[in-house]
């Protein structure tokens, strides 16, 4: 098993940037592809960003694609979401999540272990 825990998150206006962090503990961390998920209020979580057990290869969905970029130091257990010209519809709560392969990685059901998540919010 993996505990993860998320941090970074907070208040920004629109055109900002914010770094969350997911500090991994438990289980050999580089087991696992990790993944960035996110719910705003009233919505389904949806997929945001994976990146493979190496690092090497990452995902993002079309809505954060040139913006946002996922990253991992596997030294420190950790894995990172740098979010750069935020929205206001970038508002939610992101959570960071723990897979076993990267196969079909913007699912949801592909991954086992899920954190707390950390708020972000966008202000216009």
């Amino acid at each position: 098993q993996v505990q993860l825990v998320e941090s970074g998150g907070g208040l920004v206006q629109a055109g900002g940037s914010l770094r969350l962090s997911c500090a991994a503990s438990g289980s050999s961390f580089t087991t696992y592809p990790m993944g960035w998920f996110r719910q705003a209020p009233g919505k389904e979580r949806e997929f945001v960003a994976h990146i493979s057990r190496s690092g090497d290869s990452t995902y993002y969905s079309d809505s954060v694609k040139g913006r946002f970029t996922i990253s991992r130091d596997n030294a420190l257990n950790t894995v990172y979401l740098q979010m750069n010209s935020l929205k206001p519809e970038d508002t939610a709560v992101y959570y960071c999540a723990a897979s076993y392969n990267s196969i079909s990685y913007y699912s949801r059901a592909k991954y086992a272990y899920w954190g707390q998540g950390t708020q972000v919010t966008v202000s216009s």
